[in-house]
């Protein structure tokens, strides 16, 4: 069950773009002179803006109406976002998106998919090990100390655990220590200080991770880390809207979203580093598996306060 203190929407950064609406234009722009776009934490709060703020702009142009973008300080905060129709548009990770669906009773539906340069809709969860470290599997690290990211982040905690319970590791009792670190970021740089061992995090390619878009910013230097796991591969991380929107308005934002890297290269480049080949269309049967392996991690959390 989320906890109360993350329904409030921090919004850390805003970035609001809009575009002049011709006098004759009518249509679903009518009733929505704003659309609210939420983007899941993955980087601080400047680099999100950063990073987006160009695909914002493209968007409202396409859209033909101003566009927002939230930055939560947390998923809980994006999903109760939409489950109360304040967001309209959200990036998700595959289980949070999963947890949006649920908690809005099927209120959330995905629509797009960034594919990376090998066609694949889909990532990686990995653990991190410092470069220097002594430890070569997952054995090795029974009783030490591991970085997560949030509760509701699939990379980030859900995934590592499902995979790794799978191979007869329940985290919470195989680790002497699970730490909830808040991001991505703040996850390698929990294992950079020593604070903890090993770091769960998102993996898509050598090239394509979170660690090395901070070692592109001079946030942390890639050859001090190495994987020492890496977990089958997940569905892609999705651009879900509410339900409840008009069909003409899904299919210009689906229509945008499909489009962007032709209409506007730079600002869908930005989103990750010239990475992504392209959006790629999705439905909800596509994160059905990750649904499951929710509803898993939640029966154990079940039995745990039992």
């Amino acid at each position: 069950m989320l906890s109360r203190r993350n329904l409030l929407l921090a919004v850390v950064a805003t970035f609001t773009a809009s575009a002049p609406l011709a006098a004759s234009a009518a249509g679903w722009q009518d009733k929505y002179k704003e659309l609210v776009f939420a983007v899941v934490p993955a980087e601080n709060s400047q680099g999100v803006t950063e990073r987006w703020g160009p695909f914002v702009d493209y968007l409202a142009k396409e859209l033909k109406t101003k566009v927002t973008l939230r930055v939560a300080n947390d998923y809980a905060a994006v999903i109760e976002g939409q489950k109360a129709g304040n967001i309209h548009i959200a990036w998700y990770g595959p289980a949070s998106y999963a947890r949006a669906w649920k908690v809005s009773s099927g209120g959330v539906e995905v629509f797009s998919a960034p594919q990376n340069e090998t066609g694949l809709i889909g990532y990686y969860t990995v653990i991190y090990v410092k470069a220097s470290s002594p430890y070569k599997s997952i054995d090795d690290l029974k009783g030490k100390a591991l970085g997560m990211v949030d509760p509701n982040s699939t990379s980030g905690n859900l995934a590592p655990r499902f995979f790794l319970n799978e191979e007869g590791k329940e985290v919470d009792s195989f680790f002497g220590k699970v730490v909830m670190t808040g991001s991505h970021e703040n996850a390698v740089i929990a294992l950079g200080n020593g604070t903890v061992d090993a770091a769960a995090n998102w993996w898509n390619a050598e090239n394509d991770s979170n660690l090395t878009r901070m070692a592109s910013k001079g946030m942390a230097k890639a050859e001090d880390f190495r994987v020492l796991w890496k977990s089958p591969v997940l569905p892609g991380s999705p651009y879900a809207w509410i339900k409840s929107l008009p069909a003409d308005a899904k299919d210009a934002i689906r229509k945008a979203f499909i489009e962007a890297p032709t209409k506007n290269k730079a600002a869908f480049d930005k989103l990750s580093d010239g990475k992504d080949r392209g959006n790629a269309p999705v439905t909800h049967q596509d994160y059905t598996q990750t649904i499951k392996m929710m509803d898993f991690i939640d029966d154990l959390r079940k039995k745990k306060s039992s």
